[in-house]
């Protein structure tokens, strides 16, 4: 099976990449800068230069290709807006793989997408599954709600390094997933007939608010939080003062999805039937305490070898210091 992957080079697209490789699936990247996608390259898939907002770029790349996999959405330093890449962008695809006559399509939507209309990704991501479901296409929607990856700048870092860490409101607990898991299933998808025509959560086995993670990082690190609260009024006003300009609008429609965080409402959805459908057990879902336990070991680990080179090299230069001082003559 010849496959396209739309969003490599991201935190999820790169994970749903290697996973496809491993698994022996012929892969083709669409990449806007195939110099910053050279990494894809050396793993063994093929680069080819597109874009998403350009239709007429879209037509080479799927040629030749069985299924897709969308894993591409707007970064909030990108200069387009969430308008032209998840939506106008998704059309483009949607249409040029339905004539293309590609056989699968897998699309990553978020969780509960539906109920924050307000919200402009959330909105665009619900008009996308509903725009896919009547394109004729055989799809797949998978729906998370947040990656495990994204609480190591949030939590992690910080805490590490002794600077702020921010919590919003009320703090909705979130069941993070793992991005190398959400991959599996993305590829597992492929193969399930039972999957096709279906939308599925994808979500870790645990919400998560943010004072759990903080004090789980603290127990991992041995280091106490320096814990911020910035009151939503705050993100409102900023949100507000943005939509005035053109060039704040992308962070305006980002600073928007504040409003799903700290709504106080769980983002998590049993995953049974899902487990069930894609033939995956639920015990080989990493756990956010496995995942964070393995990081900090990692630089909990790496600091001490630091801290040893550094007591070595002042060992040494005292070594070589001579005991003796020089007579004057």
């Amino acid at each position: 099976m010849s496959l396209l992957i739309v969003g490599a080079t991201g935190t999820l697209g790169r994970q749903v990449t290697r996973r496809a490789l491993d698994e022996g699936y012929q892969v083709r990247c669409l990449v806007r800068s195939p110099r910053k996608a050279a990494f894809l390259k050396e793993w063994g898939a093929e680069l080819v230069r597109g874009d998403l907002c350009n239709a007429d770029t879209l037509p080479e790349a799927l040629e030749g290709i069985t299924a897709v996999i969308d894993a591409a959405t707007t970064r909030p330093t990108d200069s387009l807006s969430i308008k032209q890449v998840d939506w106008e962008g998704k059309v483009n695809l949607i249409q040029a793989a339905k004539a293309a006559g590609v056989e699968r399509f897998i699309f990553f939507s978020i969780l509960d997408a539906e109920k924050f209309p307000n919200v402009p990704l959330m909105e665009v991501k619900r008009c996308t599954e509903l725009y896919l479901a009547e394109s004729g296409l055989n799809y797949t929607i998978l729906k998370p709600c947040g990656f495990m990856q994204g609480l190591i700048g949030q939590y992690a870092i910080p805490i590490l390094e002794n600077q702020a860490v921010w919590v919003m409101g009320e703090s909705s607990p979130i069941a993070y997933m793992d991005t190398q898991d959400i991959a599996k299933f993305a590829v597992q998808a492929l193969k399930v007939s039972a999957a096709s025509g279906r939308s599925f959560p994808v979500v870790g086995p645990k919400a998560w608010g943010a004072y759990e993670i903080i004090k789980l990082c603290e127990r991992l690190s041995g280091k106490d939080a320096r814990v911020t609260r910035m009151p939503g009024g705050i993100l409102k006003a900023v949100e507000r003062t943005a939509r005035f300009f053109q060039w704040g609008w992308n962070l305006a429609d980002r600073l928007a999805f504040s409003e799903v965080v700290a709504s106080g409402k769980p983002l998590a959805a049993s995953m049974d039937e899902t487990y069930a459908v894609f033939g995956i057990a639920a015990e080989e879902t990493t756990t956010l305490e496995s995942y964070m336990q393995e990081y900090f070991g990692r630089i909990m680990k790496k600091l001490k070898e630091l801290e040893y080179e550094r007591e070595r090299a002042k060992e040494k230069a005292r070594k070589k210091r001579s005991p003796f001082k020089s007579s004057a003559k």
